[in-house]
């Protein structure tokens, strides 16, 4: 009967221990590959579509005068741009309340058969110079006083 000496113990537990890393690494990657969702901009997705069922973002500019409510009521159809290209998109939900034209939105979803993206999720977003609604009237004066407020409150 031979035993092990206790250098070549440590040996073959520090390679059980890696061949274990390296398969929980490969189940963690193969678990999270359908996960991914890949950002796309217009031109990219005009260019080279992804595969119709795949989830992906199309993020980019809300183009001036192309939102419009459909018939249901509840879909909206409107399109994206980057300046070098152009995809229609459309989505059925409640719209973010930053949700205008000319402004930048990610949507999530995917891009269907007939080149419309279908749209799951919107987000809104919004420039460096934002402003919440309810400070959007009052003047400086009075925006410098809520601020104050807030700021002793914390």
């Amino acid at each position: 009967m031979s035993t092990l000496k206790p250098k070549h113990q440590r040996l073959v537990l520090v390679v059980i221990a890696l061949v274990a890393l390296v398969a929980a690494g490969l189940l963690a990657a193969w678990a999270l590959r359908s996960q991914a969702s890949y950002f796309y901009v217009p031109e990219q997705m005009v260019a080279e579509p992804p595969a119709p069922d795949r989830a992906v973002r199309l993020g980019g500019m809300v183009e001036e005068g192309s939102i419009r409510t459909l018939p249901d009521g509840v879909t909206v159809a409107f399109v994206v741009g980057d300046g070098k290209a152009r995809v229609p998109v459309r989505f059925a939900g409640i719209l973010p309340d930053l949700f205008v034209e000319g402004s930048g939105v990610v949507a999530e979803g995917r891009l269907g058969p007939d080149g419309t993206f279908l749209a799951d999720n919107l987000l809104a977003k919004h420039d460096e110079n934002y402003v919440p609604r309810e400070l959007q009237e009052m003047t400086e004066h009075q925006k410098r006083e809520v601020v104050a407020e807030t700021e002793e409150g914390a």
